[in-house]
C-alpha cells in the first residue's frame, strides 16, 4: 500500500486512529465507573471477571489475528473488530445482570484485540519503517489521550447520566471509523497456497488462557500454592510444550518459532514483557498511595496521575518524529528508560503531593521516549510478509507482562501490608484503646484496615461523631495505618523500579539495524538469527 498518495494515506490513518481511540476511550471511560456499575448490577462477587474476561478475549484475539491478517489482509479484520466492538458495547449497555455484562464485555474484548492487532500492523503496510516512527508515536499518543480524557469523563457521566450511556456515547465514532476504513482502506489480495494452523491456534489459546487466569486469580481468589493455581500453571506448561511441537511441524504456523531466532525480536519482546511487568504492577497502586496515604479524595486523585498521560502523549509524538528524521531508534530507548526508572524511584520516596506529581511527569516523559521504539524495532527486523504476526507477538508479551506484574506486585503488597499493619498496631506508638468504653474500642478497632483509608467521607464522618476523648486515638490509628500502607507501597514501587532496571540492562543488547525506506526492501528476514541479513547489518551503536 506504499504506492498510495500521501493524502490517501492520511485519510486512512485518520480512520485507523479513530478506530483506536474508539476502542481505547471505551475502556478508560469505564475505569472509574466500573465499581459502581457492578454494584448496581449486584455482582461484586464477580467483579474480577468483568476485568479478566476482557483481558482474556482481547489477548487471544490479538495473537490469533496477527497471522491471519498477514494471510488475508488487514481490512476485513479491522472492520470485523470495529463491528464486534460496537455490538459488544451496545449489548453491554443493555445488561440486566452481571452475567450478561460479563458475556458482552467478552465480545468487546474480542473486538478490541482485533483492532489493536490490525491497527498497528496497518501502519506498517502504509509506511516503510523509516517513516513509521512518527505514526507509531501518534498511535501511542491516542492511547495516552484516551487515558487522560476517559477516567474524568467516566466519573462525570456516572454522576449525571444513567450508566448505560458510558457504553453508548461513543458508538457514533465507531460508525464513522467503520465507514472511513471500508471506503478508503485498500483491499489486499489473499496470499495463495497458505493454510490456517487450526491446531496451533487451539494450543496457543489453551496456553495463554490458563496462564492469564492463574496470575489473575493468584493471591486474590486463590492462594499461590492452591490446587487451582497449580493446576492452571500445569495446564499452561503442558499446552505450551504441545504448542511448540505442533508449530515445529506445521507448514504455516500461527506463531512461527523462527521469529524468536531473530535477536532483535526476542530482546524487544522480553524487554516489553519486563517493562510492562514493572510498570503496570507499580502504576496500578498509585491511586492507593494518593488516596490512602496522602488522603486525597477519589475525585481529585485522577488529577495526580493525569500529568503522566499528558507528558507521555506529547513525548511519544515528538519521539516518533525524531525517529523518522534520524532513522535511529535505540538511542531513544537508552534515554527514555533511565528517565522512567528515575520516575519510579521517586515513587519509592514520595511523601507529598508535589513529589507524586513530579514522579508522574518524569515517568510519562520516559515512557513516551522509550516505548514506541520496540514495536518499530521488531517490525523492522522481519520481512514485510510477517508484519502482522510479529506485531501481535509484541502485544502478547506486553499483555502477559502486565498481568503477571500486577499479580506479583499484589502478592508483595499483601504480604508486606500484613506485616506492617501488625507492627503499626502493636508498636509503642499504637493507640491505647483500653481507656475507652469496650464497645467504643471495638468499633475503633474495626476501622484498622487499609480499605478505610480509601473512604475519605467515612473517615471525616466518623471523626465528627466521635467524643473528645476518642478522637485523638482514632486519628492516631488512622495515621499509623497510613504509615503502614506508605511503607508497603514503597516496597511495591521499589520492586517495580528494580524490574525496570533489568529491562534497561537488556536494552543495551538490542541491536540496531537501519530503518528500511521501503517495505519492498529485503532488509531483514523473519527467520533471521545472527547470520541473517538483518543481523549482518546490525550494530550496537545507538
Amino acid at each position: 500500500m506504499e504506492h498510495l498518495s500521501n493524502k490517501r494515506k492520511l485519510t486512512v490513518m485518520i480512520g485507523i486512529m479513530a478506530a483506536m481511540f474508539f476502542a481505547a476511550i471505551n475502556q478508560t471511560i469505564t475505569s472509574t465507573a466500573m465499581p459502581r456499575i457492578i454494584a448496581i448490577l449486584d455482582g461484586m462477587d464477580y467483579y474480577t471477571w468483568t476485568i479478566n474476561i476482557y483481558l482474556l478475549t482481547s489477548t487471544i484475539a490479538t495473537i490469533l489475528v496477527g497471522k491471519l491478517s498477514d494471510m488475508f489482509g488487514r481490512k476485513p479484520f479491522i472492520l470485523t473488530g470495529i463491528l464486534l466492538f460496537m455490538i459488544g458495547a451496545f449489548l453491554t449497555g443493555t445488561s440486566d445482570n452481571v452475567y450478561q455484562f460479563i458475556i458482552y464485555r467478552g465480545i468487546q474484548g474480542v473486538g478490541a484485540g482485533i483492532i489493536q492487532s490490525t491497527a498497528f500492523t496497518a501502519v506498517g503496510d502504509l509506511f516503510p519503517p523509516r517513516e513509521r516512527g512518527k505514526w507509531m508515536g501518534l498511535m501511542t499518543a491516542v492511547f495516552g489521550f484516551s487515558s487522560v480524557l476517559g477516567p474524568t469523563l467516566g466519573g462525570y457521566l456516572i454522576d449525571h447520566l444513567d450508566w448505560h450511556w458510558l457504553f453508548w456515547i461513543f458508538l457514533p465514532l465507531g460508525i464513522i471509523a467503520f465507514v472511513m476504513i471500508m471506503l478508503l482502506f485498500p483491499k489486499v489480495e489473499r496470499r495463495r497456497g497458505e493454510s490456517i494452523d487450526y491446531i496451533g491456534s487451539l494450543f496457543l489459546t489453551t496456553t495463554v488462557v490458563p496462564l492469564l487466569l492463574a496470575f489473575s486469580w493468584a493471591g486474590t481468589e486463590y492462594d499461590w500454592d492452591s490446587a487451582q493455581i497449580i493446576g492452571l500453571l500445569a495446564a499452561t506448561v503442558v499446552s505450551a510444550l504441545i504448542f511448540v511441537f505442533v508449530e515445529s511441524k506445521v507448514k504455516n504456523p500461527v506463531l512461527p518459532l523462527h521469529l524468536f531466532k531473530n535477536g532483535i525480536v526476542t530482546i524487544s519482546n522480553v524487554i516489553g514483557f519486563i517493562m510492562n511487568f514493572g510498570m503496570m504492577g507499580a502504576m496500578i497502586y498509585i491511586s492507593f498511595f494518593v488516596q490512602g496515604v496522602l488522603g486525597i479524595s477519589a475525585t481529585y486523585a485522577g488529577y495526580v496521575t493525569m500529568p503522566m498521560s499528558i507528558f507521555m502523549v506529547v513525548t511519544s509524538a515528538v519521539t516518533g518524529q525524531l525517529i523518522a528524521k534520524s532513522g535511529k531508534y535505540k538511542r531513544f530507548t537508552l534515554i527514555g528508560m533511565p528517565i522512567m526508572i528515575v520516575g519510579m524511584a521517586l515513587m519509592v520516596i514520595m511523601d507529598n503531593i508535589v513529589l507524586a506529581v513530579l514522579s508522574m511527569v518524569i515517568f510519562g516523559v520516559g515512557l513516551g521516549l522509550g516505548m514506541p521504539a520496540f514495536s518499530l524495532a521488531t517490525q523492522n527486523a522481519v520481512s514485510h510478509k510477517e508484519l502482522g504476526v510479529v506485531t501481535a507477538s509484541s502485544q502478547l508479551f506486553r499483555n502477559l507482562g502486565g498481568t503477571i506484574g500486577i499479580a506479583v506486585m499484589g502478592t508483595v503488597m499483601s504480604n508486606s501490608l500484613a506485616k506492617n499493619l501488625k507492627e503499626a498496631m502493636t508498636s509503642q506508638d499504637a493507640p491505647d484503646f483500653s481507656q475507652l468504653d469496650p464497645k467504643m474500642a471495638e468499633q475503633m478497632v474495626a476501622f484498622a484496615n487499609p480499605q478505610t483509608l480509601m473512604n475519605k467521607p467515612l473517615i471525616e464522618q466518623t471523626e465528627a461523631s466521635l467524643p473528645a476523648d476518642a478522637l485523638p486515638l482514632f486519628q492516631q490509628m488512622i495515621q499509623n495505618i497510613r504509615d503502614a500502607l506508605g511503607d508497603t507501597l514503597s516496597l511495591v514501587f521499589l520492586t517495580g523500579t528494580l524490574v525496570t532496571v533489568v529491562a534497561l540492562i537488556l536494552a543495551f543488547f538490542l541491536k540496531e539495524i537501519p530503518l528500511r525506506s521501503s517495505n519492498q526492501e529485503a532488509g531483514a528476514q523473519g527467520g533471521g538469527g545472527e547470520g541473517s541479513p538483518a543481523a549482518a547489518m546490525a550494530t550496537d551503536k545507538a
